[in-house]
């Protein structure tokens, strides 16, 4: 079996690097942050430019996600069998309910959303399509780990991150409300 091609590999840590910065990076602390020779680096970002995967901002010529990306992320929603057999049900479920409705699967540890419906008021709300939510801290997350054991199980290895004060960290209480997930059929999310 054919192993690993090394440029693909680098150019994909690169695209998750540049996802997971808050901002754009320079060339430098690609090189640095992947422990890639500069020149390796600079190469790989500038194919990854022709392509239109990453564009470099012209007033400080830092590097981050292009647009072509947006198109193949909705390539794969326009394929995905769960989105496309829930987008009837949502709007009716978000009208009925005036909650914002969310459908997502499990991908690497993450909750992956892959259709989001408005709440059907006037806040101002963002639209968390292509989102990677934490499973333990979200309503979504905590009823699919609710009904797959190995996802919970590893969701509750090391130190869940807490991101408000009523982030279930605790492996215990967590295992009570996934049963009582169970139990109603359904998940809340507060704060």
């Amino acid at each position: 079996m054919p192993g690993q091609v090394q440029s693909i590999a680098r150019a994909a840590a690169i695209l998750r690097l540049l996802a997971s910065s808050s901002g754009r990076l320079g060339i430098g602390e690609i090189a640095r942050s992947l422990d890639l020779p500069k020149g390796t680096a600079h190469g790989i970002v500038r194919t990854l430019q022709d392509v239109g995967f990453v564009e470099q901002d012209k007033t400080s010529a830092k590097y981050q996600l292009g647009a072509a990306l947006l198109h193949l992320g909705t390539s794969y929603l326009d394929v995905n069998e769960l989105r496309s057999r829930s987008i009837n049900w949502a709007d009716p479920l978000a009208a009925r309910s005036g909650e914002a409705v969310r459908i997502g699967t499990l991908l690497d540890g993450k909750v992956l959303v892959v259709h989001h419906v408005f709440r059907p008021d006037d806040t101002l709300q963002t639209l968390d399509v292509g989102s990677l939510l934490p499973p333990h801290a979200t309503a979504l997350g905590k009823v699919l780990l609710a009904y797959d054991v190995g996802a919970a199980i590893a969701a509750m290895q090391g130190e869940p991150e807490p991101y408000t004060r009523r982030t279930l960290v605790d492996a215990r209480a967590l295992t009570r409300s996934l049963s009582r997930i169970r139990d109603n059929g359904w998940s809340e999310e507060v704060e």
